[in-house]
């Protein structure tokens, strides 16, 4: 496994550590749809993103959902767009310190969040499961995107990339999967609990105190004040009053169940992994490689479950070595 070491990172990636990184100063204005607790926010880079959130109608299940997502600064038709998803119950700001390393590297760059996770307006309670997370992807992709795109997956996101991927084989050009979670057996044993369960296990997994112990579970170095204002990032979406509802209908619909399609993706696949990962085993890495028939695979030292958020200069470029490579071949066959 081909690792990627800090020495390494171009100079087009300027080093973006939390406390140093060259940014675009700007007045936080956010949008007035995000939950007040987002002015609680310390990490600038965060809050920075935070403004840039945005909804945009998409037509799903004969109406109309307001769905957030970050649009792209940068507009190009050279290259194909670059589309971010995230992981399980989290949102666009886990792209926080990649997004704009991209961004600058002149990519076109989106964040979706995907539905019944992030900022999007879920007021009529719509269904959350697999099938409509698809769908209403679908619908987002096909009116605003509108190209076939490179599409990003970290973790659970892995998992919605290849199953949107095998589907709408017309809309991805390209994937990228980040310490993907693929093999779990959906929700498993979750699916089967009585309501009232779920709900007592979602509100559990909104907690102050689960969510600091996890992220020392996912990161391989943070600090504990540094985990305290990650958690309000990570956290700030569940503060919807339909979170709860959303996520409980997830769990009880299966979740994903990907492994069987893994070798029907067809997509040139770049996978990215954390070295250090202590919530999925690199062994599932070479697995992944392995299975998918047109993959090359990258680690990165000293990193954790996610690189993105732990290492976005080492993430921002193999992103995008690998979207110029994929475009230098696809010049190479286009005939004179």
């Amino acid at each position: 496994m081909l690792a990627v070491t800090a020495s390494a990172v171009p100079t087009l990636f300027p080093t973006c550590k939390r406390r140093r990184c060259t940014i675009l100063a700007v007045d936080d204005k956010f949008p007035s749809f995000l939950p007040k607790q987002v002015e609680q926010i310390k990490d600038k880079f965060a809050r920075n993103l935070a403004t840039r959130i945005e909804r945009l109608p998409v037509s799903f299940s004969e109406s109309s959902i307001m769905s957030s997502c970050i649009r792209p600064l940068n507009l190009q038709t050279k290259q194909s767009p670059l589309v971010l998803l995230h992981g399980f119950d989290s949102s666009c700001l886990e792209w926080r310190y990649t997004f704009p390393l991209l961004e600058e590297a002149g990519l076109e760059t989106w964040a979706i969040d995907i539905l019944g996770w992030g900022f999007s307006d879920l007021e009529r309670r719509p269904s959350c499961n697999v099938e409509s997370k698809r769908e209403h992807f679908y619908q987002l992709w096909k009116s605003y995107i509108k190209r076939p795109m490179t599409l990003v997956g970290p973790s659970l996101g892995a998992a919605v990339a290849i199953d949107f991927a095998v589907k709408y084989p017309e809309a991805v050009e390209n994937l990228i999967l980040i310490d993907a979670s693929v093999y779990a057996e959906g929700t498993g044993n979750l699916a089967k609990l009585p309501r009232a369960a779920a709900y007592a296990g979602v509100a559990i997994l909104k907690s102050v105190p689960l969510r600091v112990y996890t992220n020392f579970l996912v990161f391989k170095v943070i600090s504990f004040s540094t985990s305290l204002d990650w958690m309000n990032i990570g956290r700030l979406h569940c503060l919807y009053p339909w979170w709860e509802d959303a996520t409980v209908n997830f769990m009880i619909s299966g979740g994903y169940n990907v492994s069987r399609q893994i070798d029907q993706v067809n997509q040139k696949t770049l996978i990215i992994w954390g070295e250090d990962d202590q919530i999925i085993s690199n062994k599932l890495a070479v697995r992944l490689h392995c299975e998918l028939p047109n993959a090359i695979i990258r680690q990165i030292p000293d990193c954790g479950h996610l690189p993105h958020v732990e290492k976005p200069d080492a993430v921002a470029r193999l992103i995008f070595e690998f979207m110029q490579e994929s475009s230098q071949k696809e010049a190479q066959v286009v005939p004179v």
